[in-house]
């Protein structure tokens, strides 16, 4: 079995949240910085819409589905799209694989979180570093950060800025090459686990419900996401699924030798 399958114009790790936090988990703490993306259905739209995502994601150490709506539509395609939601790996890794007496980085987020996420895991060395707005258009900003990841070595790097800045990120310590360890790109997730978000409830999220929650948590800052932005999904989807269609005719053709 190949280890990516393309689906909706990104290409997807075949693996699971378990896997990927083995996986993750495994990587020497001094490698060179390698990066792990979480593509949803915002991402998928805006990567289409702009094509700033594109070279980024293609630059991946891994790829894994942070959304349990583009599972839901790769299932009635007949395609198999494993889940590892970027908020439950980032959970994971705090919980089961991070040592309190580590090192790691952050990158975005506030003081409040980032001291409840200390707090919380009783964490003695985080080295954090709060980039201003509108960080995609400051290239020096961008270098700071890198520079930021190279100074402060750690085998794990939380990138917490939105997509595409924390990819952006990401990119800006590739180009260095003197950054190590593992580079996150998991937006909000640090929020959830210092208490400034709330998760949806176990049961919204099993009925792919979290969009509406934090719908209903944020409604003046995600209303354009959810309600403008991520019903395109749904043409970005029928498009998909024409030309995956004349695809395999045209494979079809070949193989009975029709053309």
């Amino acid at each position: 079995m190949a280890r990516h399958i393309w689906f909706l114009n990104s290409a997807f790790d075949r693996i699971g949240l378990d896997q990927a936090a083995a996986r993750i988990a495994a990587r020497d703490a001094k490698a060179p910085f390698a990066f792990v993306v979480t593509p949803n259905v915002d991402h998928l739209v805006r990567l289409r819409r702009d094509g700033v995502l594109a070279p980024l994601y293609a630059q991946a150490w891994l790829t894994v589905c942070d959304s349990r709506v583009l599972e839901l539509l790769a299932s009635v395609s007949g395609e198999d799209v494993d889940i590892a939601p970027g908020s439950d790996l980032t959970q994971r890794l705090f919980e089961t694989v991070i040592r309190p007496d580590e090192t790691i980085t952050v990158i975005g987020g506030d003081a409040e979180v980032i001291a409840n996420v200390t707090a919380r895991y009783g964490l003695k060395d985080v080295r954090w570093h709060e980039p201003p707005m509108g960080l995609r258009h400051k290239p020096d900003a961008l270098a700071d950060c890198a520079r930021f990841v190279a100074g402060n070595p750690a085998r794990f790097v939380f990138l917490c800025v939105g997509s595409p800045q924390q990819e952006m990120i990401a990119e800006a310590c590739l180009d260095r090459g003197d950054c190590t360890g593992i580079g996150l790109c998991v937006g909000a997730s640090l929020d959830f686990l210092g208490g400034k978000a709330q998760r949806a409830p176990r049961w919204m999220q099993s009925a792919r419900l979290e969009w509406l929650h934090r719908l209903l948590q944020e409604p003046r800052r995600m209303w354009k996401r959810y309600l403008v932005d991520g019903p395109k999904i749904a043409l970005i989807w029928w498009e998909w699924r024409r030309a995956r269609a004349r695809l395999r005719a045209f494979e079809k053709a070949m193989a009975q030798g029709r053309l």
